[in-house]
Parts: C-alpha cells; sequence; structure tokens
C-alpha cells in the first residue's frame, strides 16, 4: 500500500529578513538590520528538491526583499531546473544590473507591492525616499524585458490613492493588479496577537511557507504557528505531521467566489499564486527553457 504525498502546489520562500524599507503594514519584521536569516544556501535548494519531488509546482521568492540575498541567483536557478515554475515578490525599489538576466530566464515572473500615483503618498509607506520613481522604472525595465509582472496594491492609508495607482499601472502595461488591505500579522497587527481566523482560506490548502530560520507554516502570514523546521526535519514529514494538521484545523474555510479561486476576503498583501493562479505565469514540471538540467 503507498501512501499518498502531502499535496502542496506551492512554497513561499521568505529567504530573508533584509529590506531597504521597514513598511508599517508588512507582515513579517524585516528591515534594513534584520539578517537573511540561518537558513544557508544549500538547505534552501534542499527544500527546493524536495519541493518538486513532493509535486510542488511554483516557488516565491519573498521577504524582506529577496533580491538582497546574494545567492538568489543560484537559489532560484536551482528552482527552475527543479522543474518549478518561479516568482519573485519584490519591492523593486532597486535591481541589481546582473539580477535581471536572472529574472528575464522563461519560467520567472515578477510580483510587486504599489501604493499611489502620487510619489509623496506611495513613499509615506515604504519610507525610502525616491522609491516611487525606482519602484515604476523598474516596472518599465522588467516589462520591457518582457517578464510576466504583475502588482499588489495595499490599502495603508486612509483616503489612499488606490484607483488612480491601479490605472497608472495599467498605462505602464500591468494587467494583473489588486487591491488588498493591511492583514492584521506582523507589524500590520499593531501591537495585537496574530488571530487564525485573519488567515487567508488556502493557508496550508495547497500552500506553505518556509521562514528564514527553516519553521514551515501554512503561508507567510501564519508564522506564529510554526509546524516544524526543514533544518531538522525532511519536508514530507513535517507536512505529514501533527503540527501542520493543528495549523489546517485552524485555517478558516474558503469562501467561495470571495477571491480566485475561493479565497476568504482578499489575497493578502502578497497575492500569492497558490491564492489566485491567473496572475501566474504558465507552470511547467520539466526544466525552463534556456537553463540547463
Amino acid at each position: 500500500m503507498t501512501t499518498a504525498l502531502p499535496t502542496v502546489r506551492s512554497l513561499e520562500l521568505e529567504i530573508t529578513g533584509t529590506c531597504q524599507a521597514a513598511c508599517t503594514h508588512r507582515f513579517a519584521d524585516s528591515g534594513p538590520t534584520v539578517t537573511h536569516g540561518s537558513m544557508t544556501e544549500d538547505d534552501w535548494k534542499r527544500v527546493i528538491s524536495e519541493a518538486s519531488d513532493l509535486g510542488a509546482e511554483v516557488v516565491q521568492f519573498i521577504g524582506g526583499e529577496p533580491t538582497l540575498r546574494p545567492d538568489l541567483p543560484e537559489i532560484l536557478t536551482h528552482a527552475l531546473r527543479s522543474g518549478l515554475g518561479v516568482e519573485v515578490f519584490s519591492n523593486l525599489i532597486h535591481v541589481r544590473r546582473e539580477m535581471w538576466d536572472v529574472l528575464s530566464l522563461p519560467g520567472v515572473s515578477l510580483g510587486t507591492s504599489y501604493y499611489s500615483d502620487r510619489a509623496d503618498e506611495h513613499e509615506k509607506i515604504p519610507k525610502v525616499r525616491g522609491s516611487y520613481r525606482r519602484t515604476r522604472d523598474n516596472i518599465s525595465t522588467a516589462v520591457g524585458h518582457g517578464i510576466p509582472v504583475r502588482a499588489a496594491i495595499v490599502h495603508v492609508l486612509d483616503e489612499q490613492r488606490v484607483n488612480e495607482a491601479a490605472a497608472e499601472l495599467r498605462l505602464m502595461g500591468l494587467e494583473h493588479i489588486t487591491i488588498s488591505r493591511t492583514h492584521p500579522f506582523g507589524r500590520g497587527a499593531s501591537g495585537k496577537a496574530p488571530d487564525p481566523a485573519e488567515l487567508c482560506g488556502r493557508c496550508t490548502r495547497g500552500r506553505g511557507a518556509v521562514m528564514p530560520n527553516g519553521d514551515v507554516t501554512g503561508c507567510v502570514m501564519s508564522r506564529a504557528w510554526p509546524a516544524g523546521n526543514v533544518r531538522e526535519q525532511p519536508l514530507e514529514a513535517i507536512l505529514t505531521g501533527s503540527g501542520w494538521a493543528d495549523i489546517a484545523s485552524m485555517v478558516p474555510e474558503p469562501v467561495a467566489g470571495a477571491c480566485p479561486p475561493d479565497d476568504s476576503g482578499d489575497c493578502g498583501p502578497a497575492n500569492t499564486p497558490a491564492c489566485a493562479p491567473a496572475y501566474a505565469f504558465p507552470i511547467t514540471h520539466s526544466p525552463a527553457p534556456g537553463v540547463s538540467a
């Protein structure tokens, strides 16, 4: 009798806590003084290989700011060679010149956050002077490279120009744009205890996340409830263990029709591929063209 493998369609890999910005709405305690975490390049490659063996289709690199991790190109390329689709969720405030070659590989897409069509309002949120212009310029560069790009507009400020921001993004050539509220996790919780009732209905249901220290949980917002650690156990053992089942039991059932493909309320600040596959790139289980196996 064979045992069915755990079903994880996509895995969020929070590969660093380092970020240029310290946004008040962030679900992670990221910022300029936070480290990349204890997971090494080899640790991340091993987790990616294990996820591929378990039938995962997509990995999303998130942070912090994932492009600030020096070994991102090597880890990302390993994911492509493992037959996985890749999304890099970046604030696009600064992209190293050599990163564009990696981001332009077939099978890679970009996600980014956006806040307003006005520089002063936009920059109130990441608190980085010049971030509005830099993010705009790098979105244009990505579109020019033919990289699929989607944007998540997070409603943080009262009377924030979110609809105008969406219109501006459409003029820049983006088709996949979502507007979401601030979720009460991490700094976005304003000191309140995390509440599992606020979790996305897709957490643990075809979706998982690995934190910078190796903790595994249902998504990046459910970090308060780790099921295990990949530096201590194989990913499969964690996903079939009692800790994972406990998290799954806390997650509210998806609300039919609330957010494609049936999510609770909205898809959250990162709008991950597991939550909305229509916003992701075509998925392939074979190595992407141009990436040697």
